[in-house]
C-alpha cells in the first residue's frame, strides 16, 4: 500500500519536473541570446571605433626635413633629384603605413566597410604613378633616344598594379617593391662614385609632367561640381562634320551632368588625396628645380598652387559630406573643394607658360 501511494507521489511529481526543465530551457535561451547580442553590440562598438580611427587622414608632413634626415639617416648624399624621389617614397610609404595600413583590398571589418579613406587612397595613388612615369620617360632622361633607367623603368608598373588585389600578389607587396626601386635609383644617384643614375632639372621635363598635373585637376573639378546636377553642353560634338548653310548656327546637344549620390563622398576624398600628395610633390619640385624656377620667375606660382592646394586640407567638422545646393542653407562641400581645385588647375597654367617661353 505505501510503495503505491510512493508511486502515485512520484507520478504527480513528474509534470511539474518537465515544466521546470522547459523553464530552465527557456531562461537558458533568453540568457544566450541576450549575451550573444550583447557581445555582437560590443563587437560592433569596438569595429566602430576602429574605423573611425582608420579614417583619420594622415596630416602633411615637412618635406625638405624629411630628406634630409633619410639622407643623414643612411648616409647619402643630398643631389639634386634625392627630394623629389625620397617624397614619392614617403607619399606612397604613408598609405602602407598610416593606421589601419592599406584599406582598399580589406576584405574584413571594418575595412570593408569604409569608403571615404579607399578613395583617399587612390586619390593618393594617382599622383604616386603619374610621377613614377614621370621620372621613367622625363626627369631620369637627358633626351628622348637615351635609355631608361632600370629601376625607374620596374618602379612604374609595381604602381600601377591592381590596387584592390588581395593576395597572390597583395598591392601592398608590389608597392613596397616600387618602393625598394626608388629606393635603388636613388642610392645610385646620390652616390659619387655611380654615373648610372641621373636627374635632368629642365624646364621641358616639369612642364611634360604639370600637363598631367593640370589634366587631373580640371577632371577632379568638373567632377566635384557635379555633385549638384547641372545641365550641360554636349563638348564631344563635331561640328566640322556638319553641313551647314551660311549664316546657320550649329545646334549643340545639351546634357544633364550629376554624381550619383553614393559616389559624391568618394569623389569628395578622391579629390583630398590627391591635393594631398600633390601638395607635398610639389613641395619637393620647389627644392630640386629650384634654379629653373628662378630663372623662369615661377617660383611664386608654384608656391600659389602649394597654397591652393593645402588650404583644401582644412578639417572637416561635418560628420558626413554635405551636398548643399549652390546658394541653398547647407553647405556643399564638393563646390568648396572644388574652388581650391579650380584656383590650383589656373595656377598651374601659368605656370606652365612661364615654363616654356625663353
Amino acid at each position: 500500500m505505501l510503495d503505491w501511494k510512493n508511486r502515485a507521489g512520484s507520478a504527480q511529481e513528474r509534470p511539474a519536473d518537465t515544466a521546470t526543465v522547459k523553464r530552465r530551457g527557456y531562461l537558458g535561451s533568453i540568457f544566450f541570446s541576450r549575451a550573444l547580442g550583447l557581445l555582437v553590440l560590443v563587437y560592433l562598438l569596438i569595429t566602430l571605433l576602429i574605423g573611425w580611427y582608420w579614417s583619420k587622414e594622415p596630416a602633411l608632413f615637412p618635406v625638405q626635413q624629411n630628406a634630409q634626415a633619410a639622407a643623414e639617416r643612411e648616409g647619402k648624399q643630398m643631389v639634386i633629384g634625392y627630394t623629389t624621389v625620397e617624397t614619392l617614397k614617403s607619399v606612397t610609404a604613408t598609405l602602407l603605413d598610416k593606421p589601419g595600413g592599406y584599406l582598399s583590398n580589406d576584405r574584413m571589418p571594418p575595412g570593408v566597410w569604409l569608403d571615404n579613406m579607399p578613395s583617399w587612397e587612390y586619390g593618393v595613388l594617382v599622383q604616386v604613378r603619374d610621377l613614377s612615369r614621370a621620372l621613367r620617360k622625363d626627369f631620369a632622361r637627358s633626351q628622348s633616344q637615351s635609355a631608361e633607367d632600370g629601376d625607374l623603368a620596374r618602379a612604374e608598373p609595381l604602381f600601377n598594379f591592381d590596387s584592390r588585389s588581395w593576395l597572390m600578389p597583395s598591392s601592398e607587396s608590389q608597392y613596397r617593391e616600387g618602393i625598394n626601386a626608388l629606393s635603388r635609383y636613388q642610392a645610385r644617384l646620390s652616390d659619387p662614385n655611380q654615373k648610372t643614375a641621373y636627374f635632368y632639372a629642365r624646364a621641358d621635363n616639369l612642364n611634360n609632367w604639370l600637363g598631367d598635373v593640370g589634366t587631373r585637376l580640371g577632371s577632379l573639378s568638373q567632377r566635384l561640381s557635379a555633385s549638384v546636377g547641372r545641365v550641360k553642353l554636349n563638348a564631344n560634338l563635331k561640328t566640322e562634320s556638319l553641313a551647314l548653310k551660311p549664316g546657320e548656327v550649329p545646334q549643340v546637344d545639351e546634357e544633364i551632368v550629376e554624381t550619383p549620390w553614393m559616389q559624391i563622398d568618394n569623389v569628395f576624398y578622391e579629390a583630398r588625396g590627391q591635393a594631398w600628395a600633390l601638395s607635398h610633390l610639389l613641395r619637393a619640385i620647389e627644392v630640386d628645380f629650384a634654379d629653373v624656377l628662378a630663372k623662369k620667375n615661377a617660383t611664386v606660382s608654384v608656391r600659389q598652387i602649394i597654397r591652393e592646394l593645402e588650404a583644401s586640407q582644412e578639417a572637416v567638422w561635418s560628420p558626413m559630406i554635405l551636398n548643399g545646393s549652390g546658394f541653398g542653407v547647407l553647405a556643399n562641400h564638393s563646390l568648396v573643394m572644388a574652388n581650391y581645385i579650380s584656383r590650383a588647375n589656373a595656377a598651374v597654367i601659368d605656370l606652365r607658360q612661364l615654363l616654356s617661353q625663353g
